[in-house]
């Protein structure tokens, strides 16, 4: 099997972007390791609410690696979660277990480009944007798109999984 060629500088998760031919934006900024949330970091750093700026989670649900995409203003609410693919019993997967099968590091797992494409359940606030950022695949740097989009490529279903405070 034939290795995808990596464009110079990009990531999985954007290699997949332009592949598709997606409209998308990139935003890159310095990150902190002191940061104590790479999400609110994040959306700081862009000037964009939070609430606009979504997290990738790894659960395991009933002993199957699934994605959560929720903004990083709320908290996943694994019932919700689990509820939204048919599961009964959700827990955070290992983060090396995520790690390695999503092929990124904590804090830079995009929903996008994974290793091993998993199930991924965006929740349903991010309809409400005209677009959202996610993790473009690394630390320190963000891609916007539409929900549309993001749901697309990702074969997400949508549903409300999240916490807001």
């Amino acid at each position: 099997m034939a290795k995808k060629k990596r464009q110079a500088g990009g990531t999985p998760a954007t290699v997949a972007l332009t592949e598709a031919g997606t409209a998308y934006t990139l935003h890159a900024y310095e990150h902190d390791p002191a940061s104590p949330s790479y999400g609110e970091e994040a959306a700081k750093a862009l000037g964009v609410p939070p609430d606009r700026v979504f997290k990738t989670l790894v659960a395991d649900i009933d002993g199957t690696l699934t994605v959560a995409v929720v903004p990083v203003a709320g908290t996943l609410d694994l019932k919700a979660l689990a509820a939204a693919v048919g599961g009964k019993r959700a827990a955070m997967a290992d983060p090396v277990a995520a790690e390695r099968t999503t092929g990124y590091v904590r804090g830079g797992i995009s929903p996008l480009g994974q290793r091993k494409k998993l199930r991924t359940v965006l929740d349903a606030s991010a309809s409400s944007y005209e677009t959202v950022c996610v993790s473009a695949g690394r630390r320190g740097l963000e891609v916007e798109l539409s929900p549309a989009d993001l749901a697309e490529l990702t074969a997400a279903a949508i549903a409300p999984i999240a916490r807001t405070p």
